[in-house]
């Protein structure tokens, strides 16, 4: 478990630096768009890194939709989201020594820092209804990408392609809304170093999600057909052929 827990931190850190060290070091050149695709790409490339390792949920909500599903053991519940903490906040860590390495410096409570708000701290000055209903629809929308991309029925080791696109999706429709969460993980990162709002508003990046997650894991379970479980771990792995390929 400690090799699938690591993993966890691992994909986290990736999604996390990949993502808000795009919308920090980069966003006013590249814009929303570029920022969804950060997001996007970094989780589809970690989806096949870690996948066979971990099911690469580098995420608590996806942990979540997947328990409440039955496709993830609820033992290994709080080892996940601890390692996706910790893989967040590492990540917000190194990206703010990168960030501050600038002449002008770089302070996070003034810039932002990434990190996901709703009122006067929205990119488009969306209130706090419009912000939770965003974050619950969108976070619906991954962990419902998730459980079918992953269910047993799906072509097994493709899960990752589905899922990047969705989730660069989310992005382009969230980012204006609230910065973008649909993950506790990637919010309790940044708004560490934010501090002041950032933390007052930082409930609502975790119940949110999870509120999501739960939606999610309630619409795919009234419509799966099968009632047989493949692990989303074993759905992200490479078809048995291409093990057979690699190992010759």
């Amino acid at each position: 478990m400690i090799k699938r827990y690591l993993a966890e931190m691992i994909g986290t850190f990736v999604l996390v630096f990949g993502g808000c060290g795009a919308a920090v070091l980069a966003g006013s050149k590249i814009g929303f768009a570029g920022i969804a695709l950060a997001f996007g790409f970094s989780l589809l490339a970690m989806v096949y890194a870690i996948g066979s390792i971990s099911g690469c949920h580098v995420n608590p909500a996806v942990t979540v939709g997947l328990l409440l599903t039955g496709k993830f053991e609820a033992k290994n519940v709080p080892g996940y989201i601890m390692a996706q903490v910790i893989g967040a906040i590492i990540a917000a860590s190194v990206l703010f020594v990168v960030a501050r390495g600038t002449a002008s410096g770089y302070d996070p409570a003034v810039a932002g820092f990434a990190a996901n708000g709703y009122g006067a701290h929205s990119p488009g000055g969306y209130d706090l209804t419009a912000a939770f209903v965003t974050e619950v629809v969108l976070t619906a929308f991954l962990v419902f990408t998730v459980l079918g991309s992953t269910d047993i029925q799906a072509p097994v080791g493709f899960a990752g392609i589905p899922i990047g696109i969705v989730l660069t999706l989310i992005h382009l429709v969230g980012i204006p809304v609230t910065n973008t969460s649909v993950n506790p993980a990637r919010s309790i990162g940044p708004a560490l170093f934010v501090g002041g709002w950032a933390i007052r508003q930082l409930w609502l990046f975790i119940v949110a999600p999870l509120l999501g997650a739960g939606v999610a894991a309630a619409l795919y379970g009234s419509i799966r057909v099968s009632e047989s479980l493949i692990p989303a771990r074993t759905a992200e792995s490479a078809l048995a052929s291409e093990r057979l390929e690699r190992a010759r």
